[in-house]
């Protein structure tokens, strides 16, 4: 009798150490700034010029490595107006662990004038390694894609820095893995097509991985709550800068308590 209790116990023990070892098999962080079913809408503007439309979207969860993920889109496309200057056609995603907030998947497809580059990569995040068409790459833990970077940034807490300081991040593109600061400039009131908000600005110091690069800096206008959904985008190029601003949004669950 003594002899099957202690089996019994043993077999407790041993299925409750799996479970507790599958819970902390990466990290949990919380997440009250976005969710399924969002979708933000944004003018791309050269100058005083409307020139293209940009949607950001999470339209799905899906599966991988048996983990449940965010499919996030970002698609940027002219205008058929503007088409005949340049025409862009410019397709973003990440496959973003809905519980950890680190991809498992990276795509980048860019079309803009005569250039195009297609780029992809599969996270291993259990081994530390990022697979690509042109090798395996090692990687540091919950590195980031440039997409999946933007959306844990909107995780963070900025009211813990002061304006200048800034929250470190890594990004892996092509074979390397690149710094991200996200540097913490301060607050404003901004108004566009889809209301007036209270925000903070945020610079990302973006290195390499397409997105937010550009030949100087740019500055991110996020609204100054927990869901800190993007409003305004500013990025200077050699010539002038290029805008962003949001013209609707959909499926942001929690209130927006910045809106004024």
């Amino acid at each position: 009798m003594l002899k099957r209790i202690l089996q019994f116990g043993f077999v407790i023990i041993f299925c409750f150490s799996n479970l507790t070892a599958q819970k902390d098999e990466f990290r949990n962080l919380e997440n009250k700034a976005f969710s399924v079913g969002e979708r933000l809408t944004f003018d791309v503007k050269y100058g005083f010029v409307t020139a293209g439309v940009a949607v950001m979207e999470i339209p799905q969860i899906k599966k991988i490595a048996k983990r449940d993920v965010f499919h996030v889109r970002f698609n940027v496309n002219s205008l058929e107006s503007f088409d005949g200057l340049f025409k862009v056609r410019d397709r973003y995603e990440t496959y973003l662990d809905v519980k950890g907030l680190f991809p498992w998947r990276f795509e980048q497809h860019i079309r803009e004038g005569n250039f195009s580059r297609d780029f992809s990569a599969f996270f291993d995040q259990r081994k530390n390694s990022a697979k690509t068409s042109k090798g395996t790459y090692k990687i540091p833990p919950y590195v980031n894609d440039i997409v999946s970077a933007f959306y844990l940034a909107r995780t963070l807490n900025f009211d813990s820095l002061k304006v200048g300081e800034s929250f470190h991040l890594e990004n892996f593109f092509k074979d390397k893995v690149y710094p991200l600061d996200v540097v913490y400039r301060g607050k404003e009131k901004v108004k566009v097509e889809a209301g007036t908000f209270n925000c903070i600005m945020i610079e990302p110091l973006v290195v390499e991985g397409g997105l937010f690069k550009s030949e100087g800096n740019i500055i991110i206008w996020l609204t100054d709550d927990n869901v800190k959904m993007p409003v305004k985008v500013k990025s200077k190029i050699l010539i002038g800068s290029i805008d962003a601003e949001l013209t609707s949004y959909e499926g942001i669950k929690p209130k927006l308590a910045a809106t004024k």
